[in-house]
């Protein structure tokens, strides 16, 4: 079983993109658990979404408390002591930054960064990067296949479906490990 949190501010697709991640599992027949937790819902307050995945029924219905994988929509909303003391050692750090160096977190993490803002500008979606960090999610992890994550889009996104199937397949391609 993998256990993964989505950290970002609202108003950049947190919630939906933990949403597509469980749907694109579903459809490849794994077993995905979604569930988020935001305060009041305003732009830019923390938002934290979770997903578990596993090759057979799911029966835990705890929180994730410490997750395999951190995916960062908001890099600033977590000290590098914080993403210790969360994230289980070994597992996967995934930032959405321009700027992201190799640091002592490379160490006993896969850390690997993606520039979702450009991505999701350039796509004409604005601040809004969900989709832009799920393919680069999946193109790290292939968690799931990413014509399975593009169906998931384009069968749950109401609008701009080919900015964001664009976008989701761009960052796939340009998710990087410094």
């Amino acid at each position: 079983m993998i256990e993964i949190r989505f950290q970002g501010r609202g108003g950049q697709g947190v919630v939906v993109a933990s949403e597509l991640l469980a749907r694109a599992c579903f459809e490849e027949g794994l077993y995905p658990q979604c569930y988020s937790i935001f305060g009041g819902e305003r732009r830019g307050a923390p938002v934290a979404a979770f997903v578990r995945v596993a090759d057979e029924r799911i029966y835990l219905k705890c929180d994730i408390e410490r997750p395999n994988h951190l995916v960062m929509f908001d890099p600033s909303l977590f000290t590098e002591q914080q993403i210790r003391e969360q994230v289980v050692q070994g597992g996967l750090v995934l930032f959405n930054s321009d700027t992201l160096q190799k640091s002592d977190l490379s160490q006993d993490y896969k850390v690997c960064g993606i520039n979702a803002l450009q991505i999701s500008k350039g796509n004409g979606l604005g601040s809004i990067v969900n989709t832009a960090v799920l393919g680069a999610y999946v193109g790290i992890t292939k968690i799931v296949n990413i014509d399975s994550l593009l169906k998931t889009i384009r069968e749950n996104i109401p609008a701009a479906i080919d900015q964001n199937v664009t976008a989701a397949r761009e960052a796939y391609d340009k998710v990087f490990v410094p």
